[in-house]
């Protein structure tokens, strides 16, 4: 099917049309959901929202395909390559298939980051109120990581 596409390279391309396939359903049944529940799409999404919510997808996809803690998570579906920064771990995808796809996606913060931003933006049509909280509380997270990160950085120049 795809032969010529990828020159034999191995690319998961059965597997990435399951997974937007995936993703169209799954948006779908919001919008269903919310009318069905009497909501209408807003017309826009304020510009705070989208600030609070661009960063908790940030934090949420770093958190999902890269932190250490949350390999238990991930190991069902990747293997352990070893460490990679500040808490984050490196890991490749294993075995064929769904198990291959979903390893292939939860390794990949970008890949990962699509899903994040299409359930707070469906979180927040569905239920604003708990979704800016859960959003909110991971943006000061994000906060707090960099203060971290500049405060090793600036101990370890005071050190030298």
């Amino acid at each position: 099917m795809t032969d010529d596409y990828c020159d034999g390279e191995d690319i998961n391309l059965r597997g990435y049309a399951s997974s937007a396939a995936a993703y169209a359903v799954l948006a779908g049944a919001v919008v269903t959901a919310a009318r069905r529940g009497g909501r209408r799409l807003p017309e826009r999404i304020h510009w705070g929202d989208l600030a609070l919510l661009g960063v908790a997808t940030h934090k949420a996809s770093r958190m999902l395909s890269k932190e250490r803690v949350t390999s238990f998570l991930r190991a069902p579906f990747t293997r352990y390559q070893g460490p990679a920064g500040s808490a984050e771990v490196r890991e490749e995808p294993r075995g064929s298939g769904l198990r291959r796809t979903v390893g292939e996606l939860l390794t990949c913060p970008f890949c990962v980051g699509a899903w994040a931003a299409g359930g707070f933006v469906a979180a927040l049509v569905l239920a604003p109120r708990p979704t800016r909280v859960a959003a909110s509380v991971l943006t000061v997270l994000t906060a707090s990581d960099w203060l971290q990160l500049v405060w090793t950085i600036t101990d370890e120049k005071a050190r030298e």
